[in-house]
């Protein structure tokens, strides 16, 4: 199926998201289920009621742009979920000063799991306040980076 770049289509739906009150994070196309999902964010977080809110505003929108240039799919618009990676600057942004986890692909300063407060993001460098001291993680070396879930 021939569909537009998601990145189109999160340029298209961003100023939608804000309209009601909501971030646009990030649009998937899942071609097997012939689905777009929107992932919304908000700061006092994602309830039922702004997906719900979300998903009319952006239906109506994406008539307009036509995505999938007229083929039948299923729109999906859901909270990124609390395990959600980073992946740019402003979900770093976001959680300043929250508890996070750091997975890297290879040891960095004799780890490979780091947990701690995010207190700077700067230059594509994470800085933690760990229990052992401040540390300075270059988010390439990084496999995942999350908020700590703690139960």
């Amino acid at each position: 199926m021939n569909i537009k770049p998601m990145k189109e289509v999160e340029a298209f739906l961003a100023p939608v998201a804000e309209t009601v009150g909501a971030e646009l994070l990030e649009a998937v196309w899942n071609n097997r289920e012939k689905s777009l999902t929107l992932y919304i964010d908000a700061p006092g977080g994602v309830d039922l009621n702004l997906c719900e809110t979300f998903h009319r505003a952006a239906d109506a929108a994406l008539d307009e742009l036509d995505p999938t240039y007229g083929a039948a799919y299923t729109l999906n618009c859901s909270s990124p979920g609390l395990d959600r990676p980073f992946k740019t600057a402003r979900d770093f942004e976001r959680h300043m000063g929250e508890a996070i986890e750091v997975r890297l692909y290879a040891p960095f300063e004799g780890a490979k799991y780091y947990e701690g407060t995010l207190t700077a993001y700067e230059g594509g460098v994470i800085t933690l306040a760990t229990k052992k001291g401040e540390k300075h993680i270059p988010f390439e070396k990084t496999s995942k980076v999350c908020l700590l879930i703690e139960v």
